[in-house]
């Protein structure tokens, strides 16, 4: 039986879990860590991901399946290196797998997979989505099916580099006073392959609608978005990286803004925190990842979760472990 709180596998590392109700079931579609002796630094070359596995279960008290190898970089022409988080969507018969990667010149994009069955395995597009970048997709099919992807993650995962809409490997960071980066939005075409156009970034305030600024650590974007809807309401969560917790912000917008709300989960083992949130049989779900299993060691992590607690007036519990 998994048991909550614990990793939902053991026989291998995983991370950054995206969790998806399909056919009934919770699929959770997490990067899968190895071990290596390669450099650990803020570009992130620790983590090394090489392929995806798929995991699922039938309901929350089920047993975890590992799937398998559901795509590996080898099949994946344009890509050169680090399969890092992915993220899952199904649309008419066909289910799609969104991943960032390396390309050959060490840019990172964003492609896409696609299969007949949420399990994989999944064949790659030729080419990574054109005008994409940066790392950690996270797709919101909304109640009137429009698809977005929300992405973007600061240090090894670029997204500061692209401030201009052109790459610049040496772009410096923000001032603490200035407005912090925040995630890039774009709405996905019909058939989730493309970009229907530019991204634009979403704008994250406090309640007086001043942006958050680069120096607000404990609030300001990081990397690992993710996007659910609440009664009509739209919830914006994160990591905060450095300070290494799971925020989150509201709005009436899929493109914001969005006004900043507070801690869902507080710092876990590991450096790195990376969630998703999903609703299962009525009942609201935080899968997360974190350290403990390979006692600390951060590129090799394993995934969890727990039941998330929505308050009355729709702010969420926070966590801690």
């Amino acid at each position: 039986m998994a048991e909550h709180n614990k990793p939902l596998v053991t026989h291998l590392y995983t991370a950054d879990p995206s969790a998806h109700v399909f056919e009934g079931k919770l699929y959770i579609y997490p990067s899968h860590d190895i071990d290596h002796d390669g450099p650990t630094n803020d570009n992130g070359d620790q983590y090394a991901m090489e392929d995806y596995h798929v995991l699922s279960m039938d309901n929350p008290e089920s047993p975890c399946v590992d799937h398998g190898v559901a795509l590996h970089l080898r099949d994946v022409p344009w890509a050169s290196k680090q399969l890092w988080a992915p993220d899952a969507a199904y649309r008419k018969g066909t289910y799609y797998l969104f991943f960032p990667a390396r390309d050959k010149e060490g840019v990172f994009r964003i492609g896409v997979a696609t299969s007949t069955s949420p399990a994989g395995p999944f064949q790659a597009q030729e080419s990574y989505i054109e005008g994409s970048f940066s790392i950690d997709p996270a797709v919101f099919v909304d109640e009137d099916e429009r698809a977005y992807m929300i992405f973007g993650g600061l240090w090894g995962g670029q997204l500061e580099k692209w401030h201009t809409g052109v790459f610049q490997p040496d772009a410096a960071e923000l001032g603490a006073g200035e407005p912090a980066y925040g995630p890039r939005i774009a709405e996905l075409s019909e058939d989730l392959l493309t970009f229907k156009s530019n991204p634009k970034e979403i704008t994250i305030v406090d309640e007086e609608g001043n942006p958050i600024l680069a120096g607000d650590e404990d609030r300001r974007y990081f990397e690992g978005p993710w996007m659910h809807k609440y009664r009509g309401k739209y919830y914006l969560s994160y990591s905060t990286g450095t300070t290494h917790k799971i925020v989150y912000a509201v709005s009436d917008n899929p493109s914001g803004p969005f006004v900043f709300k507070g801690t869902i989960l507080n710092p876990v083992v590991g450096w790195t925190t990376h969630h998703s949130i999903v609703e299962f049989n009525d009942k609201w779900y935080l899968f997360y990842h974190d350290a403990s299993l390979s006692g600390g060691v951060d590129h090799k992590r394993s995934v969890k979760f727990t039941e998330l607690h929505v308050e009355e007036d729709g702010t969420i519990r926070p966590i801690s472990f």
